[in-house]
């Protein structure tokens, strides 16, 4: 074994330490037992107090980005959630995902659609909390990532055009080096798209991430294009990529069901999907 390989090994084995699948899990596990979390909803606000308190415990700046959404049921009071961990260059990179869930006629608890993001998020924090890094990190928990009626431009991703359109304009988005959002990354047979709108020089970061890890089999090959949380910062210029594994149960038929449960989850596809994020962090910091 070369020392190269066996560096590249010891690398693997202590991202792979630095974030639990299990927890992640169980973080999953608290969110849906909110119940149905619609942007605006009461349960999304409870779920939103147990973050930030989760959070803060673990050290993390937090602020309470409110805003008024217009949507197709009048005026809706949201809030994305974003937490920040300093670095030393000046320069920040941002990994978000939504909490909220799509209302439907029938229980819908999104534990894979909501749920997900929300508890890597969390995970994350915990891996990060005492890791020195020179970049800033930092989570956004996005509110109102789903369609109150019918997907479109102005009823879809509230939070993500809010925040993006806020950081445009007090140059925020000029301190941002990438953004990288996860969405459905808890189903048990993961393989995370190889998303179109997503920024070309990240596409190739995340699969050099995954073959240092060993995880190339969970990156699809064949590319299609999402609209999801990362497009407003697409479209203002930055640097963002979209890690979603839009193939849900057989032939997708879990998404948007109310089969999308915690017992449709898996810790490996939470602890690979945090792996890849993490050595991307790693990877994107100043050499």
């Amino acid at each position: 074994m070369t020392l190269r390989v066996f560096l590249l090994l010891i690398a693997a084995l202590v991202s792979a330490a630095d974030f639990s699948g299990e927890r992640a899990l169980e973080a999953a596990k608290t969110a849906v037992s909110f119940g149905p979390r619609p942007a605006g909803s009461a349960a999304s606000k409870r779920m939103q107090t147990w973050i930030a308190h989760e959070l803060k415990t673990l050290g993390w700046e937090v602020e309470q980005d409110s805003f008024t959404a217009q949507t197709p049921h009048g005026a809706v009071t949201m809030a994305n959630l974003i937490a920040r961990k300093p670095g030393l260059s000046g320069r920040a990179v941002v990994v978000t995902g939504h909490t909220d869930t799509k209302t439907f006629p029938f229980r819908f608890v999104g534990a894979n659609d909501g749920g997900s993001s929300t508890a890597l998020l969390l995970e994350l924090a915990r891996a990060l909390q005492t890791q020195a890094l020179r970049n800033d990190v930092w989570l956004v928990f996005f509110d109102g990532e789903e369609a109150f009626v019918q997907w479109s431009d102005t009823d879809s991703l509230y939070g993500s055009r809010h925040l993006a359109g806020k950081w445009a304009a007090d140059h925020t988005l000029e301190r941002l080096i990438a953004l990288i959002n996860v969405d459905m990354i808890g189903d048990r047979d993961l393989l995370i798209m190889n998303e179109e709108y997503s920024t070309q020089a990240l596409r190739r970061l995340l699969r050099a991430a995954a073959a240092r890890l060993g995880l190339s089999q969970h990156i699809g090959l064949d590319p299609a294009a999402i609209e999801d949380d990362h497009l407003p910062f697409v479209r203002q210029g930055v640097p963002a990529i979209d890690l979603i594994d839009f193939d849900y149960g057989p032939g997708n038929s879990w998404w948007h069901t109310a089969a999308d449960t915690t017992d449709k989850l898996s810790a490996a596809s939470l602890r690979n999907t945090g792996q890849l994020v993490l050595e991307m962090i790693r990877m994107l910091e100043p050499h």
